[in-house]
């Protein structure tokens, strides 16, 4: 029974996986991702009308300090 030539069998796997390796590179290289979301701006709190200091002068108090 001949023997089987196994000479080329390193230079065969080592290519294919160099070929795979540059194959998933140049896919994995051309999808884009979306971007992350940009923080969220906190606007400056509007000062107060004179009835809704009053409301929470008169009002506030009564409120439960467990909330």
């Amino acid at each position: 029974m001949p023997q089987l030539d196994t000479s080329t069998w390193f230079i065969t796997i080592i290519s294919s996986m160099a070929t795979l390796f540059v194959l998933f590179q140049l896919k994995i290289s051309s999808q884009s991702f979306p971007t992350p979301p940009s923080p969220k701006t906190f606007s400056t709190q509007k000062t107060k009308n004179p009835w809704e200091l009053k409301w929470t002068k008169i009002y506030l108090p009564l409120s439960s300090p467990l909330q």
